[in-house]
């Protein structure tokens, strides 16, 4: 093998990157552009026939196939798969599902991907148009033979053990694949089956397909003879001529429906795109490739055979390699220190983690698609060098825009805009001599410098014209930029340790990627790490990773068995029949035995929870006698990561098995680089240019890395070069060069600046990161330490910094409905309490006149104290949701309650902890004190409340310690200038937009005054005049005319109008701004006391949380003439009785603007709640899940169209107690600007016999077994006048592509997925 050339290729975007060992152990690397179809096909190919024509000395014309004799083998990455994902360029399909789900995955889970945009654009399906299979089976439960038979069902077993109903057989009959060939083939389409038997077709459509995804509900669990019947379906489709069939069962065997459809989907779309690409990179190649051993990287960090490689595994096929690469390389060397890989490129930056063993998730989301496999948890974080800098508001901004790899940053000579790349440049931190010409419209140009110096001297004129003190140079704002874009990255490097139970500082920084020298050091020290590792092969190290990789099969099934004895003969057989297919599969590709290493893994929660960890076993090492599985120990291995992750564990609930997964490795073998001679003399320096730091112009040597050597010391400031990368060495820090000649960087500590009080537009933006990231860290604590599956699993939590007058600083997450609301409550105990607050105290409120937005919402209150100072410095504060804290109803939300005393238990002031001594006794009371009103309970779950307040203590005292290490750091004074300087920048962002709002309607109306009123479907008003200064960019929003106080429960508390206010404004200003007291300062907001938006003490309010609220939304946004109405309601539905429980809020139409459609089935405004899943759903309580589709044009018309509703049908399997809270079901969504209203909402309850009751917007029912429950969401209003009647508006689909929007890096990893959970409650 050794004389042969061995290829590694990482197929990049922009660049792909080519690793080589030639005969003879000569290393060869290379990069080229990936696509230059001037001068090439295929990119990979092109740079394999340069290196054989190079090293055999002689002419490989391009037009000829390359000579594959002297080929050992080829190992290569991809983002064929991603990019086709997200530019959706993949395989044309049609989807076959479930009848009554055909827009289950244009739904997903319902939650809109950016709160904040009116505009909401949701990535498309992947399919092109639905077939509906009439099949349907559903868990047992309590169903009797008898009952089957007499309603002609069948019952039978499940591959996880499960019985099974099948109520509708999941057969295909061959007169309907007939008609469903006949319709395909017309339409050429693709197959993807995911669970169905069929109806008759829709008419083919007259454009070619090719792929069909088949995914039927339950299909991960039925019985093995209907999952061989759906398999013989896809053989005979296969056999009819279609070129790919996808089976979600075969796909991905795991519970889920949503994600299952989605992978399902993903693979019939990519895979055939992958195969194409595959077949013409072997066309390259003389005979095919078929003499040489191809291998292509998955997501989870192993190799597969080309034929093997799909579509729903290769998303990560690039930046797994990376991780390999660093794994490999990095952690050894460093004496097995924990790593963050730190890949920062020209169009992303991505972070990941490795200490010993590779970090998977199971379910993440790209492009809007959310993928059931194993994948690296690579974490994509900012735009990399790409990212865009911008000046506002006072602040300097950096992304989350990016100028992408076309046009590129301005450097790139292809009239892009600024970004950070432009930054390094101005500061001589890249050197264009040694970069090649390829940019400039014709790509043969040198880097441009000049350009780049005028695009910075125009921002910092922005600047400068903001600054009344000293001006700023242009090289002072670059660096700025600098900083600024290292704090933002530095953020999800804090989350993705600390969200796991670990500290930062205590890891090694591995960088690698085109740019991320230039910001290693200062990343590091941000971070408080001490150690960098730079690879020789940094520019190229997903490369170099694929050459160190393995080769994996995995296989997977699912399981629903709790870990105990009893089931642990089952689990041995199971792992051991997975096992032997892994080795079977991996001796077919020609390991032995010896090199076949194979991992089982089982799939474990807690009953009752969702946080599932797939966790490998603990081997037994003197653990005494112990009732375990034979070969090792599972369950201590999930207690001590749960412990580790979660901080606790739970002592009296059973642990549940959900899959049983084995991962089989074929080792490679290949070694990693041998140790060099050492140096032999001083480093040889290549020259010395001037570099910008912080404190001015310093010389800086350069090197270049092929002239190091092992041993030698390469002090900073200085750069070294190679053809791949720069690498900057920081003043303060120290390189050496390791004895495999790679560059380990020791972080110095600086001279530390004095800074002042006076506002510093940099320090500003930095400070920002900072109070936000103060924020997340203290929801990080608390999700860990909480209990209950509301804040743990479902983040219905915020945390919160407020200053010593209690206004807002900063706050995590931004759910809508806390937005500025804490701050009120904040507020409200220091008038209360004034100066009688000692160290060691924290207060406890739910109350509404006390700032609350509804008694579930528990507020934990905590001052700062600082020595030496009488008054707190700080507070800080951490809302959570708990799931119940009594009343009249489980849940606390009752949808008949006429006192705040029947929603549960209140709390006004309440001294949760006094002078450190937490208050349980008098806390159980308070939570108790509900019971004593007739009709009413105590709180139904006191442990999880006690653990849950707990968790909220321990999470505000981790933001005291954070809040105490700012002010150590920069001085109390200064820390407590920039919090008022960020209120200020929030305030400025606000006064723009009502000068610019207040102009335009004073140049329409002569007026700048503003006014709207909207209707509670009970009639009460809801009234808003603003009356706008446009010269000093302030408002008076003034709610006069609103109705009285309500009998009932949608009164809605004082905060939750200002809640609704900000979040208004936000979405308005178009662009992230600090959300604080700052935003606010321009408003006032003027409520009758005693009118529904602030009623008395005594009254009602938990319809006012959840559904007022949105009014009040529509109202503002109406008067503002922003957009159209959204379906204005949550549709709370509840159902349950003594001994189960379940609450959920259902998707509506979003509301059209003047330049997009409405988006169908979502959730708006001030709630973004995931739904559960189908499948889940139906496993977990006694109802079945008939249909959830698309309610067709139930959006308003209009130029633009409003989105359309959704049905939701549930079938109730014994009597319940059904609740519903909505609104919409008697004034409709409104339409603007000739637009037409949105259709209202209905609640029908079908009964067994027939009988259809319709039953208003607010009841509570009694339902009785086979009673069907049916809710019809409200559309949103149209926008603008219609030009063409006949529009067309089949499906409820959003025909036309909403106004192109800036371009941003697709954010993907744990913590994205983290950060989408915060803001969907």
């Amino acid at each position: 093998m050794e004389e042969k050339f061995c290829f590694a290729i990482d197929r990049g975007g922009t660049f792909t990157d080519v690793y080589a060992r030639c005969p003879g152990g000569k290393i060869r690397v290379l990069k080229l552009l990936s696509v230059d179809p001037h001068n090439y096909k295929d990119a990979p190919t092109e740079g394999i026939r340069r290196i054989l024509e190079s090293e055999m000395g002689r002419p490989m014309p391009r037009s000829s196939p390359v000579e594959t004799e002297r080929i050992g083998w080829i190992r290569m990455g991809t983002t064929v798969a991603t990019n086709a994902l997200l530019e959706r360029k993949g395989e044309r399909m049609a989807l076959a599902i479930t009848e009554g789900f055909r827009d289950l995955l244009h739904i997903g889970n319902q939650a809109r991907p950016n709160i904040f945009d009116l505009e909401i654009t949701c990535p498309d399906v992947l399919y092109e148009d639905v077939i509906e299979v009439g099949e349907r089976v559903v868990p047992r439960q309590d169903v009797t033979a008898g009952e089957a038979t007499n309603n002609g069902w069948g019952i039978a077993q499940g591959t996880t053990g499960e019985e099974l109903v099948v109520m509708k057989p999941h057969l295909l009959r061959t007169i309907e694949i007939l008609d469903l060939y006949i319709y395909c083939k017309l339409s050429d389409w693709t197959f993807a089956h995911s669970a169905i038997p069929l109806t008759s077709p829709p008419s083919p459509l007259p454009s070619p397909n090719s792929s069909l995804p088949i995914f039927p509900l339950k299909t991960s669990i039925v019985p093995n003879r209907y999952k061989e019947h759906e398999e013989r379906v896809g053989a005979i489709a296969k056999e009819m001529g279609f070129s790919h069939v996808s089976l979600s069962s075969s796909v991905i065997p795991m519970v889920k429906a949503v994600p299952r459809g989605f992978t399902a989907s993903s693979d019939a779309y990519l895979t055939p795109h992958i195969k194409a690409y595959l077949k013409g990179f072997c066309s390259g190649f003389k005979d095919q490739l078929r003499a040489v051993n191809v291998l292509f990287m998955q997501s989870d960090g192993g190799l597969t055979r080309m034929d093997c490689f799909n579509g729903s595994r290769a998303i990560l096929s690039g930046p797994a390699g990376g991780v390999v690469g660093y794994a490999m390389t990095s952690y050894e060397q460093l004496g097995n220190q924990p790593v963050i890989g730190f890949d920062m490129g020209g169009t992303s930056t991505d972070v990941s983690r490795y200490a010993g063993e590779y970090e998977h998730v199971f379910e993440s989301t790209t492009a809007g698609v959310t993928i059931q496999a194993p994948q690296l948890d690579v974490n994509t974080v900012a735009a990399g060098g790409g990212s865009q800098l911008f000046f506002r508001s006072g602040m300097f901004v950096v992304g989350p825009e990016s100028a992408g790899a076309h046009p590129g940053p301005v450097c790139y000579k292809k009239g892009g805009p600024l970004a950070v790349t432009d930054a390094n440049l101005v500061l001589g931190r890249l050197l264009p001599q040694y970069f090649p010409k390829i940019f400039g419209p014709q790509e043969n140009e040198p880097l441009d410098k000049d350009s780049t110096i005028k695009a910075f001297k125009k921002i910092t004129n922005e600047v400068n014209a903001h600054r009344s003190t000293q001006q700023l140079s242009v090289e002072e704002v670059a660096m700025g930029f600098i900083r600024v874009a290292n704090e933002a990255m530095c953020r999800p490097i804090r989350a993705l340790t600390q969200a796991k139970g670990h500290d930062t500082s205590q890891h090694a920084l591995a960088v690698f990627g085109g740019a991320g020298g230039q910001h290693a050091c200062a990343v590091a020290r941000s971070l408080g790490m001490k150690t960098v590792m730079v690879h020789k092969y940094a520019g190229i190290l997903s490369a170099f990773g694929m050459a160190l990789a393995d080769v994996v099969h995995e296989t997977q099934e699912p399981c629903a068995k709790n870990y105990e004895p009893d089931n642990f003969a089952y689990f041995n057989s199971r792992l051991a029949a997975l096992e032997k297919e892994c080795v079977e599969a991996l001796r077919a590709q020609g390991f032995s035995g010896s090199n076949i290493v194979c991992e089982p893994f089982l799939h474990l929660r807690y009953q009752g929870t969702d946080c599932a960890l797939m966790v490998s076993p603990l081997k037994e090492k003197g653990q005494g006698k112990q009732k375990s599985l034979s070969f090792s120990n599972f369950q201590t291995a999930f207690l001590e990561r749960y412990k580790r992750e979660f901080g606790f564990v739970i002592d009296d609930r059973d642990i549940v098995v959900d899959d049983i997964r084995v991962r089989g490795v074929g080792k490679s073998q290949i070694s990693t680089e041998e140790t060099l001679p050492p140096a032999g003399g001083d480093p040889l320096l290549e020259t010395v240019t001037k570099v910008y730091f912080e404190d001015g112009y310093q010389d800086t040597n350069v090197y270049l890395l092929e002239s190091l050597a092992p041993g030698h010391v390469i002090p900073g400031p200085a750069i070294i070069m190679d053809k791949l990368s720069t690498i900057l060495i920081e003043p303060g820090c120290t390189g050496h060069i390791t004895a495999q000649g790679d560059v380990r960087i020791e972080i110095g500590s600086l001279k530390k600046h004095a800074i002042g009080t006076e506002l510093d537009a940099i320090q500003l933006s930095i400070f920002s990161h900072r109070f936000m990231s103060l924020a997340e860290q203290m929801g990080r604590i608390l999700q860990r330490t909480s209990i209950s599956t509301n804040i743990k699993e479902r983040l219905d939590f915020s945390c919160a910094l407020f200053g010593p007058d209690g206004g807002l600083v900063s706050n995590a997450p931004h759910i809508p409905v806390h937005l500025g609301a804490m701050q009120e409550t904040v507020q409200y105990q220091l008038q209360v309490l004034g100066d009688s607050l000692k160290d060691g105290d924290v207060l406890l409120s739910n109350h509404p006149s006390a700032g609350g937005s509804h008694l579930p919402d528990l507020t934990v209150i905590t001052p700062v104290f600082r020595k030496g100072v009488r008054k707190p410095v700080f507070y800080v504060a951490s809302r959570g949701h708990h799931a119940d804290i009594g009343g009249i109803t489980p849940g606390s939300m009752p949808p008949h309650s006429t006192s705040i005393h029947q929603e549960g238990a209140v709390f006004l002031t309440f001294k949760l902890v006094d002078q450190g001594l937490f208050q349980e006794k008098k806390l159980i009371e308070a939570l108790n004190a509900p019971g004593k009103i007739e009709g009413s309970s105590g709180t139904r779950n006191l442990r999880d409340n006690l653990s849950d307040l707990r968790a909220q203590v321990a999470a505000n005292h981790k933001g005291i310690q954070l809040v105490n290490e700012l002010i150590d750091y920069y001085t109390l004074d200064v820390v407590q200038a920039y919090m008022g300087h960020i209120q200020t920048s929030a305030k400025l962002a606000v006064q723009d937009l009502l000068r610019e709002v207040g102009s335009r309607v004073r140049m329409k109306t002569g007026s700048s005054s503003l006014h709207a009123i909207d209707y509670m479907d009970d009639g009460s008003p809801i009234e808003l005049s603003v009356d706008i200064d446009v010269e000093r960019g302030t408002a008076v929003f003034d709610f006069s005319g609103t109705g009285p106080e309500v009998w009932g429960n949608c009164n809605a508390p004082r905060a939750i109008t200002v809640s609704a206010v900000i979040y208004c404004l936000r979405c308005m200003v178009g662009h992230d701004v600090p959300l604080n007291q700052g935003c606010l300062n321009p408003i006032t907001i003027k409520i009758p006391p005693g009118s529904l938006l602030d009623p008395s003490e005594d009254a009602a309010v938990v319809g006012g949380n959840v559904q007022t609220s949105q009014r009040v939304v529509d109202v503002i946004l109406r008067a503002f003439g922003a957009c159209a109405a959204s379906q204005g309601c949550m549709n709370n539905i509840t159902f349950g009785d003594e001994s189960v429980g379940y609450y959920e809020t259902v998707a509506g139409g979003a509301g059209a603007g003047p330049s997009w459609h409405g988006r169908s089935g979502v959730h708006t405004h001030m709630t973004n709640t995931r739904i559960t899943d189908p499948e889940i759903l139906e496993r977990r309580y006694p109802v079945i899940l008939n249909k959830f589709t698309l309610n067709p044009n139930t959006g308003g018309q209009g130029k633009f169209r409003g989105g359309d509703g959704v049905i939701r049908e549930l079938v109730f399997r014994r009597p319940l107690t059904l609740s519903i809270l909505t609104e919409r079901r008697v004034f409709p969504p409104y339409g603007l600007e000739g637009g037409k209203d949105g259709k209202r909402g209905n609640n029908l309850l079908i009964r067994k016999s027939g009988r259809l009751i319709r039953l208003g917007s607010k009841t509570s029912v009694e339902v009785l077994k086979g009673d069907t429950f049916q809710l019809l969401t409200p559309g949103g209003g149209g926008y603008g006048v219609t030009a063409n009647s006949t529009q067309n508006t089949e499906g409820g689909r959003d025909h036309t592509e909403p106004p192109h929007k800036k371009q941003r890096h697709i954010e993907r990893g744990s913590v994205f997925e983290y950060t989408r959970a915060q803001e969907s409650v």
